[in-house]
């Protein structure tokens, strides 16, 4: 099969289309024709030598699909050749053929296009994870999500207003209509104010219930500042540095805080398995009634794959960047 492969590690320029052993599933899993994949900041990682993947996953880059099943393994269940799916991988997307155990694949729904359902399972599950597993967010609270136009800002916008729940976000200025069209009810422009004082300020100095941040470092002294009471704070990656310089630790003390950070390709598939169930149990109305969308910034055939990194690198992305597999 043809599959996007990495010369040696390095910029986008090292991505190439090449053959590749094809892949063949085991009595659990499916063999799905790729029709398209999407971009995370693991694959840019992966192809600069920085984030090998899970022992046991393929080296090709890529995690997540959404195709149609070719071949079904004997135990499997649910999906049979033809079916249309789509969902999360360890690895491996960015190819003709993929393999997905079966409990991990979810149908695609008839109203979306496979562009569309590639954009869903790594940020919408993440988002999930971090709102509902981590976060434990409940009707009426608020949450603060940074990075508010990525892919799982723009996810976790969504699932946080079908979870009823006040949502803050921070963005870039030309992004923050479009955390507001989503359902935002407050978007900051982190580049000129301070988002500790502006969160402040929208809630009459109460604070948020639970954050989601990708930044870190820069951003850990202010986000316990804006926690209130019993205040959730989620860490998923660390963009912004990962050294704190100077905090008062009686803060996390006095407001009784919880914090906690995580990472979804390192997870078991168990746990995994038992993600998507419940995302998908979830957000499936929400998906047949368009009240929740994919997020898509463009589509690169995948012959076009540097340029999709370099575009992602830019920073430049409202929601998901897909790549079409030919």
């Amino acid at each position: 099969m043809k599959a996007i492969l990495v010369k040696e590690p390095g910029g986008p320029e090292q991505l190439y289309i090449g053959k590749y052993e094809k892949p063949l599933p085991n009595p659990y899993e499916l063999l799905v024709r790729v029709h398209a994949t999407a971009l995370n900041r693991a694959d840019t990682l992966q192809r600069q030598g920085k984030y090998p993947p899970p022992k046991g996953a393929s080296s090709i880059l890529g995690l997540e699909i959404a195709g149609e099943v070719v071949e079904a393994g004997i135990s499997c269940k649910q999906f049979k050749k033809g079916d249309k799916v789509f969902g999360l991988l360890p690895g491996g997307g960015y190819a003709e053929y993929a393999i997905i155990h079966e409990e991990m694949a979810m149908p695609v729904p008839e109203n979306l296009s496979m562009e569309e359902a590639a954009a869903i399972p790594e940020v919408f599950l993440t988002a999930y994870q971090a709102l509902v597993w981590l976060g434990r967010l409940h009707p009426g609270e608020r949450v603060l999500v940074h990075a508010g136009a990525s892919g799982v800002g723009t996810a976790g916008i969504q699932l946080a207003r079908a979870l009823k729940a006040e949502v803050l976000v921070t963005a870039s200025e030309q992004k923050l209509q479009a955390c507001l069209d989503l359902g935002a009810n407050k978007a900051i422009n982190y580049k000129e104010v301070d988002f500790k004082d502006a969160v402040l300020a929208h809630t009459n100095s109460e604070g948020v219930d639970v954050i989601v941040d990708f930044i870190a470092g820069p951003y850990f002294k202010p986000n316990i500042e804006c926690l209130r009471l019993d205040g959730r704070l989620v860490l998923l990656a660390s963009l912004g540095g990962g050294k704190v310089d100077e905090l008062d630790l009686r803060t996390i003390l006095m407001k009784r805080l919880h914090i906690m950070g995580s990472t979804l390709r390192s997870r078991t598939l168990g746990y995994q398995m038992k993600l998507t169930e419940e995302m998908w149990r979830f957000a499936k109305p929400h998906f047949a009634s368009g009240q929740i969308k994919p997020v898509i910034d463009t589509v690169f055939d995948w012959q076009q794959a540097a340029d999709a990194h370099r575009y992602m690198e830019e920073n430049k992305n409202i929601g998901k960047i897909v790549l079409r597999i030919n």
